[in-house]
């Protein structure tokens, strides 16, 4: 997988953005990249899984995929929650599958500047990721239909893609020389 940024994100040189959703499908390592970015950046680390509804929980442990409508609330608290930090902390870096094109324009209308990091991964490293876990209501039959809906950013979206099987350490440091401009 190549790593490759879709469009350079616009602002001041030497900044980042205020708003970072790490997206990508269950197991691309989105909480683990996205906790280290937030303090690589002094920024609020938001976890996108805690802010889902319980019906969707139960749902998914129950090995259901979620609907787009029964996303809509979810990709608002998290935008709204992206929103209201952004303006008042040094920098967000949010967790959000946001897999959808139209998702990731949802969380666009709360915050317009948000860029997006792709964790691109592929299916079995997922699946094997997933079923590791512990403790996690997401179970590793659901990554199949998370990539049968994924739309990958593209090329007029503001986001950079990197291969999400590298360690975090790599894709921190690799997001941050990327997401500053000159």
């Amino acid at each position: 997988m190549d790593e490759k940024a879709a469009r350079a994100p616009a602002g001041a040189p030497g900044s980042v953005p205020p708003a970072i959703v790490v997206m990508g499908v269950a197991g691309c390592g989105k909480s683990a990249v996205g906790i280290a970015l937030a303090a690589a950046l002094g920024a609020l680390f938001i976890e996108g899984d805690r802010l889902h509804p319980p019906e969707n929980v139960a749902r998914m442990a129950r090995g259901e995929p979620l609907t787009d409508q029964l996303r809509e609330g979810w990709l608002d608290a998290i935008g709204k929650q992206i929103a209201a930090s952004a303006g008042k902390v040094q920098g967000v870096v949010a967790a959000c599958s946001a897999l959808k094109r139209g998702y990731r324009q949802r969380l666009r209308g709360f915050c317009p500047d948000i860029v997006f990091l792709y964790l691109e991964i592929d299916p079995a490293t997922a699946r094997r990721r997933v079923g590791n876990r512990k403790g996690h209501f997401m179970p590793a039959s659901l990554v199949d239909s998370q990539f049968a809906i994924l739309e990958p950013p593209e090329a007029d979206e503001r986001a950079l893609t990197l291969d999400a099987t590298r360690p975090v350490d790599e894709l921190v440091a690799d997001a941050m020389r990327s997401m500053r401009w000159s």
